[in-house]
């Protein structure tokens, strides 16, 4: 017999082999599960941060404009508030459009020899299209006369379109369908290399929201603007919510016009106004697919928004106006409950006061108790009781008893409509699906519904439709499908939040109107990150802006601890700190999850050391050691709001006000915050700004004076939406070409 190993050794050492291997799969993927379980759920919370705190941004804008519309209403013409906004309400001047095209007139400004830019003449020619966008790609501008000269075409056509866009396919012709682009120029370049540019071949439906927040704002208008003179029956633009001139004050499309054009900023605002307002509200592609900004609601009617007169709606915020016979021919803005009698919610969720159980703005607290209003005549004293009762909730009926100016039981038919028309356009632009059936107020943002599936399925069974495609939320992916694959979500700004934070997408329909969806990310350097490197960059950017949040609420987070710690040890359960984080801020996050980002040690027990947790911050404030703590915290907390302020009370639009003005600002946010500042901290806070002497306060300046810096991330690199400054907006590219 020969010697050697058997073959049943051969098998138990082949099946021990085996063993091994299938234990080491197994391991591994036990592992690779778990770090995906960890990415998505890093993936989740930092998203949560970021739509919380921008959606508190846009309720808090909406408090803000519904505030000043009650100061305008309520208090007397003579006072010195109502003075100080009036012209900001002026949007609905009666002026014919020939008077109108006299104030936009261009020919008076004079190009210079040494301008660099591109040149324009009109009508425009596709070669002049394409040069525009070139022109743009390499950083140089365009001249105001060319500008407004563009923009007064634009005036003109978008006058002659109906309120809905009429579309149809065919076999060689595909509909480009694109979602919010937010002033990123990138995005838009990058659409038009991938799909290629606008044609009688290649239409495009460009879905509204093309502004704001990005620093190429006017640029992108301008291009899509360029497009749809050579191709006006191949290029639609759908209105966003952002083409309103009260929201471009706060998201920055107002300031980088300012920036760039500063001779003549103030006229192509203006005509701006003129132009959204024209714009029209919705695409309907085959009679089967409808495009919109934001949503539909349970009284959703295309037959009433094909009849109304969208210009009318310069800022779709505003309702219309409603006269009554008691108010001896003065007509008065008012917002109608409609909750009684069965019939549906107000569009508009203010002033009813938000419940705290669903979303509350972490920025408006409520000071009701230190209010002192002015002492003034009758009728201003009834204003100011009617506008305190608006921003603590009271009905609208109350405010109107107030004022003296309660809406007659009769409102007349006309009104009626015109109510119902103001509120189909604001569900329209301002909407967002939601999971359960139903339509309810989107406390959320402050304005518009959220809607279910069975609204959709009414809706497209009302009109004999399939799908409805719409923009208005950022998607980590760039689109989202709904309602049984009937709501299609798309958002074509990648890299919204932060660098990458989520794709662009664009959709393509042909004749069988299925949709083709195409994803993007237009930054280079996100292309060079790994999934990992991507998360951890975009959690670092959401947890840097959480952290100035927590830190611009820290005496009102003391004050929640200190309830909880009875006996002052300075020390409260992790429970506890997480329960007083919520019931301060109102971000619904899961704060006992973030723990470990926010909170570096605690005590042997678990618990938090809640005064050391303010350094563990790492949140440094500016040098300001003269001026009031309290005043300091709500400077850090209302930045957005008082700059808005500052820019509505900048009537000359120059950036800068005098001390008078700045003074009646302040009186102006002491109102709106329910809060009481002493004419000697205002003071001391004119002189720490007003380092020339000069008695005038720089907008921008006083902004930048007040911003928080994180000592923990000085040294990351990265975009926020959150965390930009003016300096964006001020390289030497965007120098005024007049200058």
């Amino acid at each position: 017999m020969g010697c050697g190993v058997s073959k049943s050794n051969l098998f138990q050492k082949s099946d021990s082999k085996a063993v091994t291997s299938i234990k080491a799969a197994v391991l591994i993927q036990h592992w690779y599960r778990q770090y995906v379980a960890r990415m998505e759920l890093k993936r989740r919370y930092t998203w949560h941060i970021f739509q919380s705190l921008e959606y508190s941004g846009e309720q808090a804008q909406i408090k803000l404009y519904n505030f000043l519309g009650y100061l305008m209403d309520n208090f007397t013409p003579s006072s010195n508030e109502r003075n100080l906004i009036s012209h900001f309400f002026r949007e609905n001047e009666v002026c014919r459009d020939s008077e109108w095209e006299r104030f936009f007139d261009y020919k008076n400004i004079d190009v210079p020899e040494i301008y660099s830019g591109p040149h324009l003449t009109f009508p425009l020619t596709l070669e002049q299209g394409s040069g525009l966008v070139d022109a743009f790609r390499n950083k140089r501008q365009l001249h105001s006369r060319y500008v407004l000269q563009l923009l007064l075409d634009t005036w003109r056509l978008l006058r002659k379109f109906p309120n809905i866009s009429r579309v149809s396919t065919c076999q060689s012709k595909e509909i480009t369908i694109c979602g919010d682009l937010h002033g990123q120029l990138e995005d838009l370049l990058l659409i038009f290399y991938k799909n290629g540019m606008p044609s009688h071949e290649r239409p495009y439906v460009f879905n509204g929201d093309f502004v704001d927040r990005g620093d190429n704002s006017i640029e992108v208008l301008l291009i899509l603007f360029s497009f749809l003179l050579l191709y006006p029956n191949d290029v639609h633009l759908n209105r966003g919510n952002h083409e309103d001139h009260i929201v471009n004050l706060r998201y920055g499309f107002t300031k980088e016009v300012l920036t760039k054009y500063k001779m003549h900023g103030k006229r192509i605002l203006k005509l701006l106004q003129k132009i959204f307002s024209w714009l029209p509200l919705a695409t309907v592609i085959d009679q089967k697919v409808l495009v919109l900004h934001g949503g539909i609601s349970d009284t959703t009617d295309l037959s009433v928004l094909a009849r109304v007169d969208r210009h009318k709606y310069v800022s779709a915020l505003r309702p219309p106006k409603k006269r009554h016979p008691s108010t001896a021919n003065v007509s008065v803005d008012y917002e109608e409950e409609v909750w009684s009698s069965g019939r549906r919610r107000s569009s508009v969720a203010l002033p009813r006061p938000l419940t705290r159980g669903t979303f509350q703005n972490t920025s408006l607290p409520d000071f009701s108790d230190r209010v002192r209003p002015p002492v003034g005549g009758a009728a201003e004293r009834r204003g100011r009781l009617a506008l305190q009762g608006a921003l603590l909730g009271g009905s609208q009926q109350a405010l109107g008893a107030a004022a003296g100016t309660g809406p007659s039981q009769d409102s007349g038919e006309s009104s009626d409509h015109s109510e119902d028309e103001w509120k189909q356009i604001l569900d329209l632009l301002w909407s967002d699906p939601m999971t359960q059936d139903g339509c309810v107020p989107n406390e959320v943002r402050g304005g518009g519904c959220y809607w279910g599936p069975d609204v959709t399925d009414d809706f497209l069974s009302r009109h004999n439709m399939t799908l409805i495609i719409r923009s208005h939320e950022c998607k980590q992916e760039g689109y989202e499908f709904c309602h049984n694959r009937k709501v299609l979500t798309l958002f074509s700004a990648s890299n919204y939040y932060d660098v990458a934070s989520n794709r662009g997408a664009y959709v393509k329909l042909g004749p069988d109107l299925v949709p083709y969806l195409i994803q993007y990310q237009a930054s280079s350097k996100t292309r060079e990150l790994t999934v990992r490197q991507r998360v951890g960059q975009t959690e670092h950017s959401a947890l840097r802006v959480l952290r100035k949040q927590l830190f611009s609420h820290k005496s009102d987070l003391i004050s929640a601890f200190q309830d909880l710690d009875k006996e002052n040890t300075g020390l409260v359960s992790l429970k506890d700190w997480a329960e007083a984080v919520e019931g301060v801020m109102h971000l619904g996050l899961p704060w006992r999850m973030l723990r470990s980002q926010l909170i570096s040690r605690r005590a042997s027990d678990g618990a938090v050391d809640y005064r050391q947790w303010f350094t563990e911050l790492a949140i440094q404030e500016p040098n300001m050691e003269h001026i009031e703590k309290g005043l300091l915290e709500m400077l850090y907390r209302h930045r957005s709001t008082l700059e808005t302020i500052f820019r509505i009370v900048d009537t000359d639009n120059s950036g800068v006000i005098n001390m008078e003005d700045f003074r009646q600002t302040w009186k102006l946010l002491s109102i709106y915050l329910k809060m009481e500042f002493t004419e000697e901290a205002i003071s001391d806070l004119a002189v720490a700004i007003d380092t020339n002497g000069d008695g005038c306060i720089d907008i921008q300046e006083f902004m930048e004076a007040f911003r928080l810096s994180d000592k923990k991330s000085r040294l990351e690199r990265g975009r926020s939406m959150f965390m930009g400054t003016a300096h964006d907006l001020q390289r030497p590219e965007t120098v005024d070409p007049d200058l």
